[in-house]
């Protein structure tokens, strides 16, 4: 029993430390194509598809991580300058918080107070962008 539990921990370390830049992206794509299935709901009025943006999105967000090449790197001006995991888990905290707060007004029938909401949503995903990519 216990090598299997052992075995298991191994193995979602080793995946968990695998990710890459290319699992990045793949991230960004699923959480402009949760913003994206949000603003279809807001347009059709459609509450289902918000709730589904939004619980798309925060899935989306938790496996945002720095990519393993950030993590290994060995200069430490250059770690130091990549870490960013504070700020980070500021912005997905802060999401996930829009994230509720849109589905809590628009359930309430406050659209506009909802749209408010996934605009500082799209705030914060400037903000990381800013920092990480210098925009």
């Amino acid at each position: 029993m216990n090598k299997v539990l052992s075995s298991l921990i191994l193995i979602s370390t080793l995946a968990y430390g695998t990710y890459t830049k290319q699992d990045r992206i793949h991230d960004m794509h699923d959480m402009a194509n949760a913003m994206n299935l949000i603003q279809s709901g807001f347009f059709y009025n459609n509450y289902d598809t918000i709730s589904q943006g939004v619980e798309s999105l925060s899935d989306a967000i938790e496996r945002v991580r720095p990519p393993l090449e950030e993590v290994e790197e060995t200069d430490m001006m250059a770690r130091y300058m990549n870490n960013k995991t504070r700020m980070t888990r500021k912005v997905v905290k802060k999401i996930n918080q829009k994230g509720l707060t849109i589905l809590q007004r628009y359930k309430n029938g406050d659209s506009t107070q909802a749209v408010q909401a996934y605009t500082k949503i799209l705030g914060q995903c400037m903000k990381c962008h800013r920092e990480t990519r210098n925009w």
